[in-house]
């Protein structure tokens, strides 16, 4: 038997992003995802939806890392606005870093350390251009500096020696 998947309506996209908003706050990111996926079937480039899926993917990198990561720095540039695309992209890449912290533990530092400073220069850029009052991406340029600082494991690869 084949499931065919029912469209949603425009008029009902505002109170689904509500729903798919309640769910990534209940801890359910697969069912926020199809939520979104379903808005984005209706409305291909609808912002909020695309924010709430991104958000959703890396809610769930502790199940499928490699699969969900592709996809959420892809999604990051369908964004229209620089800020938030610079800013998701840094969230994108710490959450996958601590990801991996979780799943391999200090035995990872140097990944989770690049991860990391790859999500610090997401924020930098994303600094320079948030508006006036939004210090989210200094929030989280200071979380990833504290992680760095409470684990020693999180450091720069060793150079090769010559």
């Amino acid at each position: 038997m084949e499931f065919k998947l029912r469209p949603v309506s425009v008029g009902s996209i505002p109170r689904s992003l509500l729903k798919a908003h309640q769910y990534r706050l209940l801890n359910e990111p697969a069912h926020a995802e199809s939520i979104c996926r379903d808005i984005l079937i209706a409305e291909p480039e609808n912002q909020q939806a695309l924010d709430i899926l991104l958000l959703s993917l890396t809610d769930q990198f502790s199940h499928r890392l490699s699969e969900r990561f592709a996809e959420a720095m892809s999604l990051r540039m369908r964004l229209f606005d620089s800020y938030r695309r610079a800013y998701l992209e840094g969230l994108v890449l710490e959450r996958h870093a601590l990801a991996i912290f979780r799943r391999d533990g200090q035995r990872a530092g140097p990944v989770v350390y690049e991860g990391l400073m790859d999500a610090m220069a997401a924020y930098a850029r994303a600094l320079e251009l948030s508006p006036l009052g939004n210090d989210d991406a200094i929030l989280r340029w200071n979380t990833c500096v504290r992680m760095i600082q409470r684990y020693p494991a999180l450091t720069r690869r060793p150079l090769a020696a010559v």
